[in-house]
């Protein structure tokens, strides 16, 4: 104790948020929000509902995301700095979900990898949700080096990870291509957030609120969801673009084509390597 305040060192299972806020110091974000009429999507949600099966509001944003970034690649991409700045475009779409978990008694964030949900479809981003919120980190083999990494060595330990943030091939496997963030479980209407890849959402709470209908007044559910970008790889016209197709989409539910979930490819959490804090 130190005139009555308590002063320890971070959490050692706080550590990798702390290196991954490091390493996104060099961003350029710009931040963009709308609002989404979410009926169709909750008629739909309500559906499935009564055939027993749960879709999260996340993972109709992950499939409109991915499915929007595939006619957009330039987005589909990531910037490193420094003397001789790169920017590498991925054929891969994949995004990352930032979940809510406890590691040791420390509440922490931890993230997994979704590939190409655009193609697996709901189930398969369902299923690999599923997985990761149910079961205890201590259990995933998948976070090996994650538990790995909070008991080496500072200096070690961000060094290790900064190896692994700064390799760009390997961001579609251990960060995604784009992420989502959500805090709509709680009461929050919107965020803005930084997730470490060029297009990042964030997902408020759905809600009702007046919408205009064919110069009507009515009630709907509505998504507050925005986007940030990274100026050093996009401009602000094609994240406009990017987030008002987005929207489309989810107000347009189903009217899209959605992937079939056969062999679709399983989830990997990328908290081993480069997280996102909310």
């Amino acid at each position: 104790m130190v005139g009555g305040i308590r002063i320890d060192e971070p959490a050692r299972e706080r550590r990798h948020t702390l290196f991954f806020l490091e390493e996104i110091k060099d961003f350029a974000p710009v931040f963009l929000d709308t609002e989404i009429d979410t009926t169709r999507v909750q008629e739909h949600r309500d559906a499935a509902r009564r055939a027993g099966v749960r879709y999260s509001v996340v993972s109709y944003v992950l499939v409109a995301a991915a499915q929007v970034l595939a006619t957009h690649p330039e987005a589909n991409a990531a910037f490193q700095g420094g003397r001789r700045p790169r920017v590498a475009r991925f054929e891969e779409i994949a995004g990352k979900v930032t979940l809510d978990k406890e590691i040791d008694g420390t509440r922490l964030v931890l993230a997994t990898v979704v590939p190409e949900p655009h193609t697996g479809g709901l189930d398969a981003v369902q299923r690999i949700l599923d997985r990761i919120r149910d079961t205890d980190p201590a259990d995933l083999p998948e976070l090996a080096r994650l538990r790995e990494l909070h008991t080496l060595p500072w200096r070690r330990g961000r060094a290790l990870f900064r190896k692994a943030a700064r390799a760009l091939e390997l961001r579609p496997r251990i960060t995604g291509t784009f992420a989502v963030t959500s805090l709509g479980h709680r009461a929050v209407d919107g965020f803005h957030s930084v997730g470490g890849t060029t297009l990042t959402l964030g997902v408020g709470r759905v809600t009702d609120r007046p919408v205009v209908r064919d110069g009507s007044l009515a009630v709907a559910p509505v998504l507050r969801l925005s986007l940030s970008f990274d100026h050093r790889v996009i401009d602000g016209a094609e994240a406009a673009d990017v987030l008002t197709e987005i929207r489309q989409v989810l107000q347009d539910w189903p009217a899209h084509t959605e992937g079939e979930e056969d062999g679709a490819a399983p989830g990997r959490p990328a908290a081993e390597a480069v997280p996102a804090p909310e």
